[in-house]
């Protein structure tokens, strides 16, 4: 595996070990999310920028969109909940509760 494989790979598992383990506030996982797209964004940037052909290179800024629009998404919940329950740790989110 060369480095640039690995810094790759372990950007993204970094990423998922603190979406798995730190499970105290909204923000963190958001923010765990949110690294974990960007380390798959620069890894499909360089894949299709080795395979130089034209239908390869629609795929980062798709990916691009789709991390823009989660993050939108991610903090608009984030706003919704601070509103609502006073705070944005994950213990106090009920999803059963109306």
């Amino acid at each position: 595996m060369s480095p640039i494989h690995f810094t790759f790979s372990s950007t993204f598992l970094l990423g998922l070990m603190g979406l798995a383990l730190n499970r105290s506030h909204l923000l963190s996982a958001l923010i765990c999310l949110e690294g974990m797209m960007l380390s798959l964004f620069i890894a499909i940037s360089l894949w299709s920028m080795t395979m130089t052909s034209p239908t390869c290179s629609i795929m980062p800024m798709i990916l691009l969109t789709f991390s823009a629009c989660e993050a939108s998404s991610g903090l608009a919940l984030l706003v919704a909940t601070a509103r609502t329950h006073g705070s944005d740790t994950l213990k106090n989110l009920n999803l059963l509760q109306c």
